[in-house]
């Protein structure tokens, strides 16, 4: 058949097979995709997680894509850790929502270790209502990787946010490597990786397989994979990108499915902005997990209303 991929058998893809990948006629790349998803996964669920920033803004990085850096003038207020009975008021609405899992990010370079007891305080009680549970909070130190497993997290979200040679061109302030080093104290300390990145940041097509061959070649492949639309944000760098149209971001969504079928492939921020039409064909392609509520982090999201009307149109339930 024209434009046959090879599937590695030891689960390590080579830059070609990603790139041929991307290559391929539009039908034919979505209808592998789908028959890839069909194996590993029912095709009429989609996850739902709920997104709360506990800590919002101040953040001394200078991800070029971000609100809550504190070198761009966004016009974010910064705030201190949220307390720990409003994190759980959230976790109980978002439950009643009919979101499965409860994900908490703190605009941290790092967590401080005077502030572990609490977090781990957080991942306990959100636990006990029956969620999963999700934290980012920035760069872990091998201790604080433990502990917070020990309290009980799920996952622990850090992604790479791009390809290994465009990561420069997003981000001063730490490394692709340094990335790396945070995911292997993860794994280390037992907990499950949430792991993925945005596009729209003005990479080129390479940068976008880069990307995917980066995640995909992990070991293991992250058990979750947000695949982010930029939202732009006057004040960033990034601000004035130009945006990935929908068939290039289903092309991404489904060679993400390919490369990584077992994973939940997450359709993130940058579903506000999308068409019914163009979530239905990321659904199609292999994205089985979404964010729902009004808001991700600091940008909008579909919310309650608008997601119910849309899975109802196809027949997708929400897990």
């Amino acid at each position: 058949m024209d434009g046959e991929v090879r599937i590695p058998a030891a689960a390590k893809w080579a830059r070609k097979d990603v790139e041929a990948l991307m290559a391929l006629p539009f039908a034919e790349l979505v209808f592998r995709a789908a028959e890839v998803h069909r194996e590993h996964h029912n095709p009429n669920e989609v996850q739902a997680s709920r997104l709360l920033s506990i800590k919002t803004g101040g953040c001394p990085e200078d991800c070029g894509y971000c609100s809550q850096s504190a070198k761009f003038k966004t016009g974010l207020k910064a705030s201190k850790l949220m307390d720990k009975e409003v994190v759980l008021t959230e976790a109980r609405r978002a439950k009643t929502e009919g979101a499965s899992r409860f994900c908490m990010g703190a605009a941290w370079r790092a967590p401080k270790d005077r502030d572990m007891g609490e977090l781990c305080e957080m991942v306990g009680e959100v636990k006990a209502l029956g969620l999963e549970t999700c934290m980012t909070l920035g760069m872990l130190s091998e201790g604080q990787a433990q502990q917070l497993s020990d309290a009980g997290l799920d996952y622990y979200n850090h992604n790479i946010d791009t390809s290994p040679e465009y990561y420069d061109k997003v981000i001063s302030t730490r490394t692709f490597e340094d990335r790396i080093d945070t995911l292997e104290k993860v794994r280390g300390a037992g907990m499950k990786v949430c792991c993925g990145g945005i596009v729209g940041m003005g990479e080129k097509v390479d940068d976008r397989a880069g990307f995917l061959l980066a995640l995909a070649n992990m070991t293991p492949p992250p058990e979750s994979v947000p695949i982010n639309s930029l939202m732009p944000i006057e004040g960033t760098p990034l601000g004035n990108s130009e945006p990935v149209g929908a068939i290039d971001f289903v092309r991404l969504i489904a060679v993400a499915r390919i490369l990584m079928p077992e994973s939940y492939v997450r359709l993130s921020a940058g579903r506000e902005n999308m068409s019914e039409e163009a979530q239905a064909l990321c659904f199609l392609a292999g994205a089985n997990s979404i964010f729902v509520g009004d808001e991700l982090l600091t940008t909008n999201n579909p919310g309650q209303a608008k997601d119910t009307a849309l899975f109802e149109q196809l027949g997708v339930m929400l897990t």
